[in-house]
């Protein structure tokens, strides 16, 4: 997912290209907001963290791309290509080297594991959105 500050900020055409050229392809894709309630449930893993109010808030200030991306181990080299949460601690190259603005507002969101990869997808995208 391409976050709301990188949307802002004009990022998503450079971020998707920076993806597909690591030969990830797009099973599905979606221009969205999301609501308070709708950004809640989707890090729900996250509640009883100090950030969580926050973290949700964010997530419902502007618009987001949802994607679901395909390739062999995707979920491992997506979050290499992504880099660390913090910006100042990632790799030269990464995604969130190059369009994040803090910590917080770190530009995308990777699925951190296929089961996850799975169940967030599904909160997005129905089984005919996926192609």
């Amino acid at each position: 997912m391409i976050k709301p500050e990188a949307m802002a900020a004009g990022h998503a055409g450079k971020i998707l290209d920076m993806i597909t050229s690591k030969e990830f392809r797009v099973v599905a894709f979606k221009y969205t907001r999301l609501s308070a309630l709708e950004a809640g449930a989707f890090y729900a893993v996250h509640k009883e963290r100090p950030f969580y109010g926050e973290l949700v808030d964010y997530m419902a200030s502007g618009p987001v791309l949802a994607a679901i991306l395909e390739k062999d181990n995707a979920v491992a080299d997506f979050r290499t290509l992504i880099g660390a949460t913090d910006p100042a601690e990632a790799a030269e190259g990464t995604l969130r080297k190059r369009f994040a603005e803090s910590k917080a507002k770190n530009a995308v969101h990777g699925s951190d594991s296929d089961e996850n990869a799975a169940i967030e997808g599904a909160y997005f995208f129905s089984g005919r959105e996926q192609f």
